[in-house]
């Protein structure tokens, strides 16, 4: 048998391990609308059924994207981007934004594809 244990008070170690296995699915907010996720700068939202949808935190790790009428982060849980260096070294590294160039901040990856567009068509 296994003992049950709580983290108490100590959330912040379940955040930061929720961060560790989702950090792909990471996202900061954006000052234009909603957030982008990290990995493809894709203009994601909070759901309206989210506990946390009118605290519009910093930085944020969700489970799964929703499309209904945009595109919606569901299972959020906030985050310390300290996390995503920590977690993933080789994925993530601390940036210097003096030294990035202005356009190097503004630059934008596009898809390959349209994800809801269907393949091949």
């Amino acid at each position: 048998k296994l003992d049950i244990l709580s983290c108490g008070r100590q959330t912040g170690l379940v955040q930061k391990a929720i961060c560790s296995g989702f950090f792909r699915n990471a996202a900061k907010r954006d000052p234009k609308e909603g957030y982008r996720t990290l990995v493809d700068s894709q203009v994601v939202y909070i759901h309206p059924s989210s506990s946390i949808y009118h605290q519009q935190p910093e930085w944020l790790c969700y489970h799964e994207l929703v499309f209904t009428t945009k595109e919606y982060m569901r299972e959020i849980c906030v985050i310390n981007p300290k996390w995503l260096v920590e977690s993933a070294p080789k994925f993530f590294k601390i940036g210097d934004s003096i030294r990035l160039s202005k356009m190097k901040k503004e630059q934008h990856i596009q898809p390959l594809y349209n994800k809801s567009e269907e393949p091949n068509s």
